[in-house]
């Protein structure tokens, strides 16, 4: 039902009765120092493409890349410690995996999990007057680049990661309970990467504004110094022509709407009148308050597809 051609979270296929059932994979290097943390963030990280399909995960499987002659033995199990923490979390075990000997480590999951054809989210259901809910703070891109340099402040680290471990089940949860269709992650491709995906599934313009778009403390100052993932550079380049930015904002703002995120929260596609609705449900279930960031405007019938205002 969902494959290549949709650019998706997730792959779908039908099983009977309505089922259908839903399967992603994702890993990545470190980004940060603690490997039990790692693990979880790359736990935390795979499974949002499941949420963000409205799905529950049934189970995972271990994706392994490590220097097993080069670096301690105790650190990759602290990794894996870190998934199967998370996974137990989420109501799933991690039922084994594969691990191959790799010069930088690498870790992940293949999640499966399973959705009602009536509950399925997709990317491709955004509707003209949608409001764009936002769950989680930007800025993670940011936060890793400078973790990698040795210049992120430990605060800024702490808020990142209780970020990037926080699982997007409630926001799912709640999106399906609203009768919601239209949802995506936040991850590498940033914030206007995914919504011009989402714009392009759903046939849709949107609009968002910079003012309200939640970032973690201490980001603008770390982006200011000049930390900037290469992804969130290469993220701007692909959306600037088909995105209008107001003049007011700055090369610094633009780059910090493409910021590359890891485990980040889900982009919302909500009609006005559940809005409140669906905002004071997460505040009472997630440490993240979500934002209203934007809306929908209209079909997608001329330039441009996104407009990103003060």
């Amino acid at each position: 039902m969902v494959g290549f051609d949709q650019a998706d979270d997730a792959a779908v296929v039908r099983l009977d009765d309505g089922r259908l059932l839903v399967q992603t994979v994702d890993f990545f290097t470190p980004v940060v120092d603690d490997p039990y943390l790692f693990g979880q963030i790359a736990a935390a990280n795979s499974l949002s493409d499941i949420y963000a399909m409205g799905a529950t995960p049934l189970f995972a499987l271990n994706i392994v890349g490590f220097p097993i002659q080069t670096l301690p033995h105790e650190m990759l199990t602290r990794i894996l410690q870190g998934g199967s923490d998370k996974a137990r979390e989420a109501g799933i075990v991690i039922a084994g995996g594969h691990s191959v000997d790799d010069p930088e480590p690498k870790y992940g999951l293949v999640v499966t999990g399973e959705v009602r054809e009536d509950q399925l989210l997709t990317n491709g259901a955004a509707r003209p007057g949608d409001h764009i809910l936002l769950t989680k703070p930007l800025g993670t891109g940011v936060v890793a680049t400078a973790i990698k340099k040795g210049r992120a402040p430990a605060e800024v680290v702490d808020q990142a990661v209780r970020s990037m471990t926080t699982l997007n089940q409630a926001a799912a949860e709640a999106a399906k309970r609203l009768g919601l269709r239209a949802v995506t992650d936040v991850t590498g491709f940033g914030l206007l990467g995914h919504l011009l995906e989402a714009c392009r599934a759903s046939g849709v313009r949107a609009e968002i504004r910079f003012s309200d778009l939640p970032f973690l403390p201490g980001i603008r100052d770390l982006a200011e110094a000049g930390f900037m993932a290469g992804g969130t550079r290469r993220n701007l380049t692909h959306v600037t022509p088909h995105t209008r930015f107001a003049p007011e904002l700055s090369p610094l703002d633009q780059l910090l709407a493409c910021d590359a995120q890891t485990s980040g929260g889900l982009l919302v596609f909500c009609p006005p009148d559940q809005v409140d609705t669906f905002l004071s449900e997460l505040a009472s279930r997630s440490p993240f308050p979500a934002r209203d960031i934007g809306r929908i405007t209209a079909p997608a019938d001329s330039y441009p597809t996104l407009s990103l205002l003060p």
